[in-house]
């Protein structure tokens, strides 16, 4: 990376394999949480990135948001990004059908990677409703970092989750989804804006 690179902001692109597969592997999984577990999608995912202050970060964002918004009109997908704490971004997805979220959420990821800013991207988020529970909320997060999954579901009061629900819900993807096994990497995101 030269000193050009750098006073634009591009990071080094990722030398590792890629997580596709991982990320892709919710699309089987999700028939699992419907039928076997009564976990239902919500119908919104969000891509969560810490953005820079360099115009073309920002023109990557915006090229990428127009893309799913052109390919949206097909799929039914609809697209808005919104500010989250500690300064990151949310590219938000709203669709019925669970493939096109994991379709959305990947161009999103892949349009940063080649942009030069893969290591800006931090998690994805896919949000359910657990009818076992009166339809509470659930979310499955992908850490991009490490190419696992985990579950994170709330609990009853404030910034308390259901460490109970969320163990269950391990056992019962089983193999599944490449799940993160170091249960302290499973970090709670309080105020999800799905």
């Amino acid at each position: 990376m030269g000193l050009f690179d750098t006073i634009l902001g591009r990071g080094k692109k990722s030398a590792g394999p890629a997580k596709s597969d991982r990320l892709f592997a919710l699309t089987t999984a999700y028939i699992t949480l419907e039928t076997a577990v009564g976990i239902n999608s919500r119908g919104s995912a969000a891509i969560v990135f810490q953005p820079l202050g360099t115009g073309d970060f920002a023109m990557v964002v915006q090229d990428v948001e127009e893309v799913v918004r052109a390919t949206g009109e097909e799929t039914g997908t609809t697209v808005e990004t919104t500010e989250y704490f500690f300064g990151s971004r949310w590219m938000i997805l709203r669709d019925p059908d669970v493939e096109d979220l994991v379709v959305g959420v990947n161009a999103v990821r892949d349009a940063l990677a080649v942009g030069g800013y893969a290591d800006r991207v931090l998690c994805a988020v896919f949000a359910f409703s657990d009818s076992t529970r009166g339809d509470r909320p659930a979310y499955l997060i992908y850490n991009e970092k490490r190419g696992t999954w985990y579950p994170f579901i709330p609990g009853a009061g404030e910034q308390q989750r259901d460490s109970e629900a969320e163990l269950r819900l391990r056992a019962q993807l089983g193999t599944e989804l490449p799940l993160e096994q170091d249960i302290d990497r499973w970090l709670a995101l309080w105020g999800i804006p799905i």
